[in-house]
């Protein structure tokens, strides 16, 4: 006998289920083994990005491989909002989608028509060869696919921000995510996510979601500014990336052991390729 499976919770489900904001950080190395080690941190969701790492289907599917004994939720991100590349996804098992760069109630319901089958959508079935049900391993699974998946949709211009209220009342819409640092970049304040015009933008949003009754969560990396938009609502966050974590980390190790020219040339001993701290 076939061992009977049932989905696991979603994201949706798991920020219902919250007394607190939820916090995750970024997987974009696009290994299994630096996921599972995220994974078992303590934090509450990861975000395995495809949209500025290297992540093709086979990392995807080994990352979730790799995290899915640990309790996390694992949100996936792909490259761009597009029905044939989110079909393999849900097919490979992603069941928490975050859509980039959504900026009208049209580019959002695009997504959810792509993540639904007909006649609620136009997800093409092949469920019977794809993880995503197990290979047949999840009873009834196409008439309860919908329920087994969410949609977070990310605002990050100001087209997006100008649209939100649309955007949360669409069907389907599970949550937004707002990011800061390409919405600066839309208003002409590149790299200035912490502009008090982009903060506003940000705390728009997160007003435009409690209003709708959707959770809303952002991208805050500086823990003061975590901690602000926190109080300003958001329901979920990520606060840390693993490349980002490593990089820092490796560079303070090699400040604590690696002395500097007190010319503040090169590293002493070394070649002037590569200063020992940035």
């Amino acid at each position: 006998m076939p061992v009977r499976v049932e989905p696991d919770r979603t994201f949706r489900q798991a920020l219902a289920a919250a007394d607190r904001p939820l916090a995750g950080m970024w997987v974009c190395s696009g290994s299994p083994l630096i996921a599972e080690l995220c994974a078992g941190a303590g934090l509450d969701w990861l975000l395995i990005d495809a949209e500025h790492s290297p992540n093709g289907l086979e990392s995807i599917l080994a990352q979730l491989q790799a995290v899915r004994g640990y309790p996390v939720q694992a949100v996936v991100r792909p490259p761009i909002n597009d029905t044939v590349l989110l079909k393999q996804y849900l097919d490979l098992g992603v069941q928490d989608l975050l859509i980039p760069m959504v900026n009208s109630a049209a580019e959002a319901q695009a997504a959810i028509a792509a993540v639904r089958y007909p006649p609620h959508g136009v997800r093409g079935v092949g469920s019977a060869l794809a993880r995503a049900s197990r290979w047949n391993r999840i009873p009834d699974y196409l008439a309860r696919a919908a329920e087994t998946i969410s949609v977070t949709v990310q605002i990050e211009t100001g087209a997006a921000v100008a649209a939100v209220e649309e955007i949360l009342a669409v069907d389907g819409v599970d949550a937004i995510f707002l990011g800061p640092s390409d919405l600066a970049a839309s208003m002409g304040l590149l790299g200035e996510q912490e502009h008090p015009t982009v903060r506003a933008a940000v705390e728009h949003c997160l007003a435009a979601a409690q209003t709708a009754g959707k959770p809303a969560g952002v991208n805050a990396f500086n823990e003061a500014t975590a901690r602000a938009y926190m109080d300003a609502g958001a329901s979920f966050l990520l606060v840390g990336a693993d490349v980002a974590l490593l990089a820092r980390g490796t560079e303070a190790l090699a400040d604590k052991f690696i002395p500097t020219n007190p010319d503040g040339g090169a590293p002493l001993g070394g070649t002037g390729d590569a200063p020992s701290s940035y």
